[in-house]
């Protein structure tokens, strides 16, 4: 297999990079008016849970680093293998997609909540406490995804169709490709481990001044 092929460059694969991004958009844009379905009691129990983690953050002493890495390590790692095993599959390939819909359900959901909850400051909390992490993981899943879509493809003409080509190069790549994604995720798991709860701390009184168990779930 010529390697080229292989290239996961954003300029050579933009259809592939556009169409899983706005998956991920889409999903956000689900994720934000699922808050609106939640029952009024539903959305309580959410505040609640978000005024006890947001006191949870100013003592410092119960947080536990080492825990939290492996937490969000495991958390992602199996989401990337999840990713490059059914790329491997090939008809999981659509499991893949729902899987990036998915994660933009989940930001989506947070950030209409925290949005719902505390207004501005909860957009600000937001951002503080999951972009920078983010900012790595979303690519991380991203560039898996667009691996495993090109294996499939490979798969599909080489093999099925052409019945020529070696299997292993392009699973060699696609594995290799995981294994880098793997070390953003845990480059990513690091700062939500050891750095985010630093910076949380010191913002978590000035959201604190808004009394979440008192606001409206209608807000």
């Amino acid at each position: 297999m010529n390697f080229r092929l292989w290239n996961l460059l954003a300029r050579d694969n933009l259809n592939l990079y556009v169409f899983v991004g706005v998956l991920i958009v889409v999903g956000a844009i689900f994720g934000a008016l699922l808050v609106n379905a939640l029952t009024l009691e539903q959305q309580q129990e959410l505040a609640d849970e978000i005024g006890l983690y947001l006191t949870n953050i100013k003592d410092s002493d119960q947080l536990v680093h080492a825990a939290t890495f492996w937490e969000s390590f495991l958390f992602y790692g199996k989401w990337l293998f999840l990713i490059w095993l059914l790329g491997l599959s090939v008809i999981g390939l659509p499991v893949v997609l729902m899987l990036d819909f998915l994660k933009g359900v989940l930001i989506g959901f947070a950030v209409a909540l925290l949005a719902q909850q505390l207004a501005w400051k909860g957009v600000f909390f937001f951002l503080a406490a999951t972009a920078p992490q983010n900012a790595l993981v979303i690519p991380a899943l991203m560039i898996a995804s667009v691996s495993a879509a090109r294996f499939a493809y490979f798969v599909v003409r080489e093999r099925l169709f052409k019945r020529k080509g070696q299997i292993l190069p392009p699973f060699l790549a696609h594995t290799a490709v995981s294994g880098l994604m793997l070390v953003m995720l845990c480059l990513a798991s690091l700062y939500e481990a050891y750095l985010s709860p630093l910076l949380l701390e010191r913002i978590a009184p000035t959201v604190m001044a808004v009394p979440i168990s008192t606001l409206s779930p209608n807000l």
